[in-house]
Parts: structure tokens; sequence; C-alpha cells
């Protein structure tokens, strides 16, 4: 049996009966082509979630009956990656990835040695590209929680938001492998993923400071676009999101 597709509402609205309109009405109807008696899911992002049953497709619009409503609890620990921004369309890539292997959080990372500048206001353009993109790849992985993607955090701010969570600064150097590195049983988890050109040394010494470890996947270099996807498919199954 296949999983029922998923579809955002901004809010869940109360009573048993939903209308799916706007885009995702569109989109429910004309591309996915849901057929009365089908199951569905509608989702606000934020953990809200209801089995549904299509009643009724127009042009544009769907009407579901609720079968059953519930609220998912966040995961614990935390699965959060401050991403250096990779260049072109490779950011939307590693959002995509990540958001469909379990990421809770993207940090917009404007690290030393990363290629991609925001400037005059492009990192608000560029965000909101990151934000739509993990909405999109959470609807097509069924993930009803959609992974948040903040602000830009320079080094400091990412250290002081994060103080008390487990850092780890995914480098190619380190002697700790991630598939064996202790990992804390609740809190967040923060990985650091560089850009292309990695982690400074100046950088490296501020991760450490803050009590951070450095740590690496295998004998290969991934490229920054898809190494924090790959890092967070060994903590999802370390920590048994994928038992």
């Amino acid at each position: 049996m296949s999983t029922p597709p998923l579809f955002f509402v901004e809010h869940l609205p109360a009573g048993d009966r939903v209308l799916l309109d706007g885009d995702e009405g569109r989109h429910a109807a004309r591309v996915r082509r849901v057929g009365v008696g089908e199951a569905v899911l509608i989702a606000d992002g934020l953990g809200a979630v209801a089995d549904c049953r299509v009643t009724a497709v127009a042009e544009d619009t769907v009407e579901l009956a609720v079968v059953q409503r519930r609220v998912l609890t966040p995961p614990d620990p935390l699965l959060i990656v401050a991403q250096a921004p990779p260049k072109g369309d490779r950011a939307e890539l590693a959002v995509e990835l990540m958001t469909e292997v379990g990421v809770d959080e993207i940090v917009p990372w404007p690290s030393e040695r990363a290629v991609v500048r925001w400037r005059d206001g492009r990192d608000a353009k560029a965000i909101e590209r990151w934000r739509r993109t993990a909405r999109e790849a959470a609807k097509q992985s069924r993930r009803p929680r959609v992974p948040m993607v903040s602000d830009p955090l320079a080094t400091p701010e990412l250290i002081s938001r994060f103080a008390g969570a487990r850092l780890l600064v995914l480098h190619e150097d380190a002697d700790e492998r991630l598939v064996s590195v202790p990992l804390p049983d609740a809190g967040p988890i923060l990985l650091v993923v560089g850009p292309e050109g990695g982690v400074s040394d100046g950088e490296l010494a501020d991760f450490a400071a803050a009590g951070g470890a450095a740590v690496r996947l295998g004998d290969t270099v991934l490229r920054s676009s898809t190494a924090g996807a790959a890092a967070v498919s060994v903590l999802s199954a370390r920590l048994g999101r994928w038992g």
C-alpha cells in the first residue's frame, strides 16, 4: 500500500470537513489527480496532521472528510545543520536532501571561505528559496513537520544560540568518525558543514573552544551540498529514527 499524498495548509481547520484550495487544491486536483475515496494527509508543517478521505473533486479544489487528527511531538535529540551556502542551485539541493533524510533545522552559516556572499538583500531572497525548497521536499517525502530554515548566523551568533548543544564539525582531517562519536540522549545536536574550501583554522578553534568536536564521515571527501545529507543520514540511523 502506498503512502497517502501530503498537502500543507496554513492552519489545520476545526471540524470534520476541509476544503483544500489555492495552490495545494490545484496540485491535488490537477497534478496528483486524487479521486473520491482516496486517502490523503493534510498538515500545518508544525506537527499537526490529519488523516482524510476525498469526498469531492473540482477543477481547483478538493473536499476532504477528516478521519483522524494527531499532533506529532518534535524528535529528541533535534538534528540541526549549520550549512555554508553552496554555489548556484547546489544550495537548494543541499536543503532538499537534508529535508528528505530528516534534518530538523537548517541554519545558513556565512563561513570565512564561502564563495557565496549574500549582499544587498540577496540573502533574504536566498533564504526564501531555501524555505520553499524545504517545504516542497517535506511534502514530497511525506514529512508533516517542515524543517525550520532560520536567518543566517555568523560563527559567534551560532555558538551563542546553540550553547549547550552537542557540537560536531565536519572536517576531512578529523581523527574521530561520525559513526562512533558519542551522542547525547536528549537535547540538540548541531552539525557544522563548511564550504567547498573547508572550515578555516580560526573557525575550528572557535568551535573547539565552545566544546565542539571535529568529525569525518569516511575516507572520501563529499561536496558541501551533499555532506550534510550524508551526515544527517548517519545520525538518523544512530538515533534510531530509521530503526
